[in-house]
């Protein structure tokens, strides 16, 4: 098990690690996932050995780490730029954590051909890195990091590089490998996406420190912080006032800050359009996404912009009636801290 406990890191006057505190067990996936400038990369830093920490501790089933050089710390680690060696062959570049292990030749080869056939690359190892593509590069990147056997596998933006669709692709790839080799994974990445496919649980980092961690669906649901509902995509964040009060209308939730999720809404006519719970207004923007449209709605009377999903067709200027489903209303706080 991985642990960390109290890790702080300052730049001058900036903390880019503020007492974060973080467990990790046993052949689990944990993605730390936030926006540039969070911290992420520096905790993942601070955990291999490359970022000493200004007071705090990391610790590897019970042992202190601090003090141990990262080439023995036993970690891997997958950077998004791949840092292959371009000179030398797959083989010759999924072999050189094997070699600084002093392994024998024989060993060394059939290890290379163990994990090459695991990240699906068998049949490469003669070939040259120039002539790969960005996903197969990828996956050589990541059986070097592999080919050691490392008891903690740490990927800083691992699928960064790659064009949107083919990010997508490897991400699915790379769920259904790391379930199968059961290794223990801390996974630094933007897209909450990636994170969600990829990850057991999910760390969201905010200036720092973790402000929410959570199973995907956890987090998603009952994000907690404003903040952290924004940067996973919730748009509607919402004060509402003494009595339900929000600008639209009313809600049939208590005074505070609040998500109004993107599928609270419930398409109606308007003979009840002013009830409590509703919201009326006029399509701002339209965007078809193959099993719902989402939309942009400008609502009744407060010009509010609300997101909204929808199984039916709409048209931009389409006056609509919604209620909103209370299930799918969160509190998030009182502040967006």
């Amino acid at each position: 098990m991985l642990t960390v406990r109290s890790a702080t890191v300052s730049f001058g006057r900036v903390k880019a690690l503020d007492e974060v505190d973080l467990e990790v067990a046993t052949g689990e996936v944990v993605a730390i996932l936030g926006p540039s400038g969070c911290g992420k990369s520096t905790l993942l830093r601070a955990v291999a050995g490359l970022q000493p920490l200004d007071s705090g501790e990391v610790h590897w089933d019970g042992e202190d780490l601090a003090g141990l050089p990262v080439h023995r710390r036993d970690f891997g680690l997958m950077f998004q730029e791949h840092a292959l060696f371009s000179h030398r062959d797959v083989e010759a570049n999924v072999a050189f954590g094997l070699r600084m292990q002093k392994m024998d030749a024989a060993r060394r080869s059939l290890r290379v051909r163990e994990v090459l056939g695991l990240v699906g690359l068998a049949g490469f190892r003669e070939r040259q890195i120039s002539t790969l593509s960005g996903g197969e590069a990828q996956r050589v990147a990541l059986a070097r990091s592999l080919a050691p056997e490392p008891r903690l596998l740490m990927l800083d933006e691992p699928l960064g590089s790659l064009d949107r669709p083919r990010r997508e692709e490897l991400t699915e790839e790379l769920r259904v490998l790391l379930r199968g080799i059961g290794v223990t994974v801390l996974h630094v990445t933007h897209d909450h996406d990636e994170a969600f496919a990829v990850a057991d649980r999910v760390a969201v980092m905010q200036s720092g420190r973790i402000a929410r961690i959570g199973t995907p669906a956890e987090i998603w649901h009952d994000p907690r912080h404003p903040a952290v509902a924004r940067f996973l995509g919730h748009a509607n964040v919402v004060t509402v006032g003494e009595g339900g009060s929000v600008p639209w209308g009313r809600l049939n939730v208590d005074s505070g800050v609040v998500v109004v999720r993107a599928d609270a809404f419930r398409r109606m006519d308007g003979s009840s359009a002013d009830a409590d719970g509703t919201v009326t207004g006029t399509v701002a923007d339209v965007r078809f996404r193959g099993d719902r449209f989402e939309m942009t709605l400008r609502t009744d009377p407060g010009d509010v912009e609300l997101e909204v999903r929808d199984p039916r067709p709409v048209t931009k200027g389409d006056r609509l009636h919604y209620s909103i489903d209370r299930g799918a209303v969160m509190p998030v706080g009182a502040s967006d801290a």
